[in-house]
């Protein structure tokens, strides 16, 4: 019978376990589930793996950083973006610069035309035996 690690109940990660439900998540940090999804989306550096079975679950930076953002919105002293940025730095996290969508293209249009040419040059190897 496996045996269960114990789960605190001051909102404070188990340092044996390296991934979360997000039922275990919710409950050590008080933060419901929807209010996880909100802030996923909110905040790129919190995003859950999910299982096999679809199940999401975090890991434990994550659960710290769940507990952090709370703290900082119950201080209301931080906009959305403040919060972020303070994460950021706390937990030396790189911030997420968005790509210009014209550069993004350009960039797939380049790696684009080279897997066309990668395509012709093995067609091309193909007719040459046959």
């Amino acid at each position: 019978m496996k045996k269960e690690a114990s789960q605190p109940k001051d909102g404070k990660a188990d340092k044996a376990k390296l991934v979360y439900k997000l039922d275990e998540v919710s409950r050590l940090t008080g933060v419901d589930p929807a209010t996880l999804a909100t802030w996923e989306e909110e905040f790129p550096f919190l995003s859950a793996g999910l299982t096999g079975a679809g199940e999401k679950f975090f890991r434990r930076q994550d659960v710290a950083i769940v507990t952090r953002v709370k703290e900082l919105m119950a201080s209301k002293t931080l906009t959305m973006a403040g919060i972020k940025r303070r994460i950021e730095e706390e937990f030396h996290l790189a911030p997420s610069h968005p790509v210009h969508p014209e550069r993004l293209r350009k960039a797939l249009n380049n790696v684009r035309d080279e897997l066309q040419d990668i395509v012709a040059a093995l067609d091309g190897g193909r007719k040459k035996k046959a």
